[in-house]
């Protein structure tokens, strides 16, 4: 339980977890950071943990050229879902997760994930379980460009249940 001492400073764990936002956008995700920080800590948070899932120029030994993300129509609810389902379960943490669609440059992000928590076990935690639940539960499918002109899709056997 979190208390208010004489000089007015909360003492005690915070308590209660909240999805303070999380989206599908086809915005540069590199914009929102310091908003999102902002956003996600407070004076009772003494980690933030982020991922930064960053495109790269291959996959599985082929070269990528670029890529696309595409999201099935309902993918904000999913990712609203999903992302809650991880504030459900872990106390304490205040999290942030938004993923790009669209065309996506080698080197810029495609899945942004912050989870701040008084400690850094459970912010640690707290991201991994967003980004990967986010990976296997919302409906969003990578087209990949590879270097030998041939088209790989990839999460396409995500199934939105």
């Amino acid at each position: 339980m979190t208390t208010i001492n004489h000089e007015g400073f909360t003492s005690g764990e915070p308590t209660g977890s909240l999805v303070v936002f999380s989206d599908i956008t086809e915005q540069p995700l590199e914009e929102l950071y310091a908003a999102a920080k902002e956003q996600v800590m407070t004076d009772a948070m003494g980690a933030l943990v982020i991922f930064d899932g960053i495109v790269r120029n291959h996959d599985h030994g082929s070269a990528v050229n670029g890529l696309s993300y595409s999201a099935h129509p309902q993918a904000k609810e999913f990712m609203a879902e999903t992302v809650a389902s991880v504030a459900a379960e872990l106390d304490g943490v205040r999290l942030w997760a938004v993923h790009r669609v669209g065309p996506i440059a080698i080197g810029e992000s495609a899945l942004t994930v912050m989870a701040a928590a008084a400690h850094r076990g459970r912010a640690f935690d707290a991201c991994e379980m967003v980004a990967d639940r986010i990976k296997a539960q919302v409906p969003i499918w990578k087209e990949q460009k590879l270097h030998d002109g041939s088209i790989e899709w990839v999460g396409i056997d995500t199934n939105p249940s």
